[in-house]
C-alpha cells in the first residue's frame, strides 16, 4: 500500500523566491528599497561632509560611538576589508576622533573607541539625519513597530529583540 503525501501548505523559502519571480509588487518594493537606500546614503555623506569626514569615517564613527571594537569586528560589521579600516581610524585618530586601546580580554588585541569629541559629532551626525525619521514620525508607534519587525525578518535577525 503507497503512502500519500500530504500536500506542504508552507512553501520553502526558495520554491517562495521561485513563484514570486517577475511578481510587480516584488519588483516595486525591490525599486523602493534601493531608492530609501540611496537617500539615506546620500544624507548620510552631506552630513558627514558638513562634519568634515567620509561617509565611511563617519560610519567607523557612528559604529565605535556605542562601544569599543576590535578592529577586525569593525570590519565584518561594516563588510570592508580591515586594511580599509586600519587606514579610517589612523585618519580620526589624528583628529582625536577615536583611540585605540588594549582589548580589556587580551592585551595583545586592539581595540578602537570614540573618544568624548567623537562621540559628540557621532550624536550630532544621527540627529542630523531627518531623511528616515521625518517619513517614520507620520507613522503610528504600531506601524513602526511592524516595520521594524519586517524589515529584521527580511534581514533574518530576531523579531523579538528590543
Amino acid at each position: 500500500m503507497a503512502a500519500t503525501r500530504t500536500p506542504r501548505t508552507d512553501p520553502s523559502p526558495s520554491s517562495r523566491l521561485r513563484s514570486s519571480r517577475g511578481c510587480p509588487i516584488q519588483l516595486e518594493v525591490i525599486e523602493l528599497i534601493g531608492e530609501i537606500v540611496a537617500r539615506y546614503h546620500q544624507e548620510y555623506e552631506e552630513a558627514a561632509s558638513r562634519h568634515g569626514l567620509t561617509g565611511a569615517q563617519a560610519r567607523v564613527l557612528g559604529l565605535l560611538s556605542l562601544g569599543p571594537l576590535p578592529m577586525r569586528q569593525v570590519a565584518q560589521r561594516l563588510k570592508c576589508e580591515p586594511s580599509n579600516v586600519t587606514g579610517i581610524v589612523d585618519r580620526l585618530e589624528a583628529r582625536d576622533l577615536v583611540e585605540r586601546q588594549p582589548s580589556p580580554g587580551d592585551r595583545r588585541v586592539k581595540v578602537a573607541a570614540a573618544t568624548e569629541e567623537g562621540r559628540r559629532i557621532a550624536r550630532a551626525l544621527r540627529e542630523s539625519l531627518d531623511f528616515a525619521r521625518e517619513p517614520l514620525a507620520g507613522l503610528s508607534q504600531e506601524e513602526r513597530v511592524a516595520f521594524r519587525d519586517m524589515l529584521r525578518r527580511m534581514l533574518g535577525t530576531d523579531v523579538g529583540a528590543g
